[in-house]
């Protein structure tokens, strides 16, 4: 659980201390790999909270998703095409999806603990 967050939290110091300036042709392509980096963190957190994660299916997913939408950009570009959309698209339906389980879950186990019910006897009967 904690490659995810060190990841998240090692890159946001590394991008606020470094001055670096990214050429605006590539622009389309960081932001697919920002995306791509944000669902995996997201989906990582999220299967940890439901017992699920695995170190493995966190760093090929996230390069095999930052591959395929830099792929999906870069056809997109060559056929004049805003492909790149799509991707966009379908990372921010799954990050949102992801948040949302994140915050039930923090919301059902955390901020409002479930009371136990007593057991009914009268099933037993």
């Amino acid at each position: 659980m904690w490659l995810p967050l060190v990841g998240l939290a090692l890159g946001v110091f590394i991008g606020s201390v470094l001055s670096v300036t990214i050429p605006i042709e590539y622009a389309k392509y960081m932001s697919i790999a920002v995306l791509a980096a944000l669902d995996s963190v997201f989906g990582s957190l999220r299967s940890f909270l439901e017992d699920k994660f695995d170190a493995l299916i966190l760093l090929t997913g996230f390069f095999t998703n930052a591959v395929l939408a830099a792929l999906l950009a870069y056809i997109g570009d060559r056929l004049g095409v805003d492909l790149f959309l799509a991707a966009v698209f379908a990372f921010g339906v799954r990050i949102f999806q992801n948040l949302a389980v994140i915050r039930r879950y923090i919301i059902d186990r955390i901020v409002r603990p479930r009371v136990k019910t007593p057991p009914n006897n009268l099933e037993k009967a």
